[in-house]
């Protein structure tokens, strides 16, 4: 059986360990990046299946990202895969629609409803 991969991008521990500990399982593997910049090249090693993109990465924000993300992948020079973006705040949603991510998730980081939403984004 092939392991799921998530690339997730964030410089938090506890924001890692958390999403760690709700989606990863033997069928889902958690790889991390800490800075905004490393993104792209990740994603061009590891072809996750999900990209989980924190607000802010160092000095480059999860916004910033996925348009780099969508970016090069409109340009064939990516693989294709989902993106979820971890908001700080309700009002972010605006913005997280014109970033090209498939979904989002506004914290605190509830276990179910993130594993929730990286199933459902897994499986569309």
């Amino acid at each position: 059986m092939a392991v799921t991969s998530v690339l997730l991008a964030t410089d938090s521990d506890d924001v890692f360990k958390s999403v760690d500990a709700a989606v990863a399982s033997s069928e889902l593997g958690v790889s991390r990046v800490t800075k905004g910049q490393q993104v792209v090249a990740a994603v061009d090693q590891l072809e996750p299946d999900l990209v989980i993109l924190d607000m802010q990465i160092e000095n480059m924000g999860g916004f910033a990202v996925s348009k780099a993300l969508r970016q090069e992948q409109g340009f064939d020079r990516l693989a294709d895969c989902k993106i979820l973006l971890l908001l700080d705040r309700q009002a972010d949603e605006f913005i997280a629609k014109k970033s090209g991510a498939d979904s989002w998730f506004v914290k605190p980081l509830d276990p179910v409803r993130l594993q929730r939403s990286v199933v459902e984004l897994l499986d569309s």
